[in-house]
């Protein structure tokens, strides 16, 4: 099934869904890097007190959980459709 062919509100369940998944997925990984590190998570990458080790880790965790967040919010809010969208 293409992008086109979903319904309206598989569109905006996946949109809600991933809001929602996201920021859970950000306050998940700060509470994970901080029992890790024992340091607040970055806000800026680009801060010169963060070593280049620690800011590639934090962006690959970061765009890690992102990803599968996003996954997860679409395949929620597909079933979601499906349980109430007659015929599909």
């Amino acid at each position: 099934m293409t992008d086109t062919e979903q319904p309206l509100g598989v569109k905006v369940g996946t949109v809600v869904l991933t809001i929602a998944a996201g920021w859970a997925a950000q306050k998940l990984v700060g509470v994970v890097w901080e029992k890790a590190t024992g340091n607040v998570a970055p806000t800026n990458v680009d801060d010169d007190e963060l070593s280049i080790i620690q800011a590639v880790t934090f962006a690959a965790v970061s765009g890690g959980v992102a990803v599968l967040a996003k996954r997860l919010a679409r395949r929620g809010a597909v079933r979601a459709a499906a349980r109430f969208v007659p015929g599909r």
